[in-house]
C-alpha cells in the first residue's frame, strides 16, 4: 500500500537580522538593495518557484520547473503590490495561487483563487492533497492565524538592521520549538536558515 505524505506548509520569507519583514508601513524594498548574484543564483538554482513571473522572465528561467513548491500563499497586503503595477497572477508558472482577503470579492485574475472563510481548514485541505509542498509567501497577519499550521520556516536573512517595522509574524507570545536542518551563508552576508517545527 502506498504511504500518504502530507505536504507541508512552509513559511518562505525574507527578513532583517533583527526579525523585521517590511517597514512600518509595510513596505519590504529596501531588502532588494541587498541582492547580489550569488544570491540570486542560490535562489535559481534551488527555489526557482520563489521567484515570480517577471522575475523569471529577467533572469531567463520563465521554463525551470518548481523544486519544492506548487502552491502558494499569500495575504492581500502581500498580493497587492505587484497587483498595483498591473500584475495580477504573480506565480502563475505555479500549480495554485490562493489570496487570503476578505476585502477582495472577485480574483483579479482567473490563475488567483481567493480565501476569505477559514483559512487553516483550507490548509489542512490542501495538506492532503497530492503535489508538492505548499509556500506561505506572506504576511505576517496570515503567518500568525497559520502559526500552528505551519511545519517548516525557511528564513532569508538579510545583512541590515531596521529596528522596527512589520515582524516576521503578529502571533501573540508562544514558546513554539524548532528544530534547524540547514544553514547556507552566502558571500554577500545573506543567511538563509531551515528549520522544521517540533511538534
Amino acid at each position: 500500500m502506498k504511504e500518504t505524505r502530507l505536504r507541508k506548509l512552509t513559511y518562505f520569507i525574507a527578513t532583517t537580522v533583527d526579525g523585521f519583514i517590511g517597514g512600518p508601513d509595510g513596505d519590504s524594498d529596501f531588502i532588494y538593495t541587498f541582492l547580489d548574484p550569488e544570491f540570486i543564483g542560490h535562489l535559481t538554482a534551488e527555489y526557482p518557484e520563489t521567484i515570480s513571473a517577471a522575475g523569471r522572465a529577467q533572469l531567463g528561467i520563465e521554463d525551470a520547473p518548481p523544486k519544492r513548491f506548487d502552491t502558494v500563499l499569500m495575504g492581500r497586503k502581500t498580493y497587492e503590490p505587484g497587483l498595483k503595477v498591473g500584475m495580477t497572477s504573480p506565480y502563475g508558472h505555479m500549480r495554485e495561487q490562493y489570496v487570503v482577503s476578505r476585502s477582495l470579492t472577485v480574483s483579479p485574475d482567473p490563475q488567483v483563487r481567493l480565501i476569505s472563510g477559514d483559512v487553516a481548514a483550507t490548509v489542512r485541505e490542501l495538506k492532503a492533497r497530492d503535489g508538492l509542498d505548499i509556500w506561505l509567501c506572506g504576511g505576517a497577519d496570515l503567518a500568525a492565524q497559520l502559526v500552528d499550521e505551519i511545519d517548516e520556516y525557511i528564513v532569508k536573512t538579510y545583512p541590515v538592521v531596521v529596528g522596527t517595522g512589520m515582524p516576521m509574524s503578529t502571533a501573540g507570545f508562544g514558546v513554539r520549538p524548532l528544530e534547524l536542518t540547514g544553514c547556507t551563508a552566502l558571500g554577500g552576508g545573506q543567511v538563509i536558515t531551515s528549520y522544521t517545527v517540533k511538534r
